[in-house]
């Protein structure tokens, strides 16, 4: 699985380096910068909401899960436009396994 992940964000890292806002949507995003970035998170982050409460309520996950493919890759194009790699983000993840919810929130600095 984290090789979709690998591919996915040489993918947008290439689109993002070439620059070429009209042929693709990366490039599109990046030209336009940080806040149109988040728009595009923020949008897909209530239409997976959305698309979670609908399927509490039908038992169809299609939507939910085509709404989290969206969000997490608007998530990865922002995470790109703020050089950070997605492997510091899955060390964080990783570092995070024998921790519990809990004491990793209270860890938190406040």
């Amino acid at each position: 699985m984290t090789d979709v992940l690998a591919q996915l964000t040489e993918i947008i890292q290439s689109r993002m380096q070439a620059g070429a806002a009209e042929e693709s949507y990366v490039a599109s995003l990046h030209a336009k910068g940080l806040n149109k970035i988040l728009e595009k998170v923020s949008e897909e982050c209530a239409e997976t909401l959305l698309a979670a409460k609908d399927a509490e309520h039908s038992g169809d996950n299609k939507e939910l899960i085509y709404e989290t493919a969206d969000l997490w890759f608007h998530s990865l194009v922002m995470l790109a436009h703020m050089g950070v790699e997605t492997d510091q983000v899955l060390a964080e993840l990783a570092r995070r396994f024998d921790m519990s919810g809990l004491a990793e929130k209270a860890s938190r600095k406040k």
